[in-house]
């Protein structure tokens, strides 16, 4: 139960949602009025309503005939125009995508004492962890959202160490996934001249597989602060469902404003994460964006991260460069990339600069 007396210093708020569990959903529960002062951001990591670009949209494909010639030619151009995309009419069951964000508001609404469970110092498995904000250590402000991550290793060990609380519904959300994220690798494949893909490259593009489950509760002053920072992804591609909510704004291509992802019931949100930018050559754009968070409605997200494996070697595919297209990025070994990603706070576009060949 949340105590509902007021904290006496930062360090009890910071013990109270990190080391005891309660996360920002306990903090929320307690009815403040005022936003804890290290969930302040400053002015340039909120989103100032005027740099919001409200007539313009991101595209909406509908997948029912994916590999039409036209239909493919969209997602093509989505991925390199704009990075972000919805699908419609995909093969993902309504009632699959229900079943996860219903497991989601249950997961959440376990006692701290058992989210506690999956924290990083007491998870049964390091594949499995239950989070607040992004990366508490590393950051000055702290972001207004929890979260359960979940690194798919096997069956049988997201069968036995997986939360009895949402993990059959997550695994039969990835399961009935597959199809989908086979489509849209095939199709953005062939638009870099990558007519089948072999092993080696499916183990490129999808060697792995994280889902994550995203808590945004109910926030007091949701202008001085940020659900998910600005940040673009380190996955080939990112799978999202969101709820009816809202609050997802992409940057838009003049890099100055942001365009809100409303909400379509039934779709999927899709984004080119930095592995496809790198291994494309930049020619699919891996796109900064981030949450706003919310004064009325608790929000939830469930992303899919389709990733290379840890121990893969990422850089630009050599059939993108075969016409002489000079390199721009360096090989890089995929656990140091997203090692560089989480060592620090959401900075925007910055991490790819890891991987950057110099001039």
């Amino acid at each position: 139960m949340a105590p509902t007396i007021p904290f006496s210093d930062s360090s009890d708020v910071s013990d109270f949602v990190i080391n005891k569990g309660h996360g920002v959903k306990g903090l929320s529960e307690m009815g403040l009025k005022t936003l804890p002062k290290q969930y302040v951001q400053s002015s340039e990591e909120t989103i100032d309503d005027s740099k919001i670009l409200a007539h313009e949209s991101i595209p909406v494909i509908d997948m029912s005939k994916w590999d039409d010639t036209e239909v493919a030619k969209s997602i093509c151009d989505a991925a390199e125009k704009w990075g972000f995309f919805q699908v419609v009419n995909h093969c993902v069951p309504v009632q699959v995508l229900e079943g996860v964000k219903e497991a989601t508001h249950r997961f959440f609404g376990l006692p701290a004492e058992e989210k506690k469970k999956y924290s990083k110092e007491l998870s049964p498995s390091n594949s499995v962890r239950f989070g607040t904000s992004f990366s508490p250590q590393a950051e000055k402000a702290l972001e207004w959202k929890d979260y359960l991550s979940l690194f798919y290793v096997s069956e049988d060990e997201s069968s036995s160490l997986w939360p009895p609380a949402c993990k059959d519904e997550v695994l039969e959300y990835m399961r009935k996934s597959e199809i989908l994220i086979e489509q849209l690798l095939q199709v953005l494949m062939k638009g870099l001249n990558v007519n089948k893909i072999d092993e080696t490259k499916r183990s490129l593009l999808w060697g792995s597989i994280r889902t994550n489950l995203n808590y945004y509760p109910i926030c007091p002053n949701p202008e001085l602060t940020i659900g998910v920072g600005r940040h673009s992804d380190v996955s080939t591609l990112t799978i999202l469902l969101q709820d009816h909510i809202g609050g997802l704004y992409v940057r838009s291509a003049d890099g100055e404003n942001w365009i809100h992802v409303p909400p379509i019931e039934g779709s999927l949100v899709i984004n080119v994460g930095d592995a496809l930018q790198i291994q494309s050559n930049g020619r699919y754009k891996s796109v900064e964006h981030c949450v706003v968070a919310n004064r009325s409605s608790n929000r939830i997200s469930v992303p899919i991260f389709v990733n290379p494996r840890p121990i893969d070697i990422i850089c630009p595919l050599p059939e993108v460069l075969a016409n002489g297209e000079k390199a721009l990025y360096k090989k890089v070994l995929y656990s140091d990339y997203v090692k560089h990603f989480f060592r620090k706070a959401h900075d925007g576009k910055k991490t790819v600069d890891f991987a950057k060949l110099s001039n």
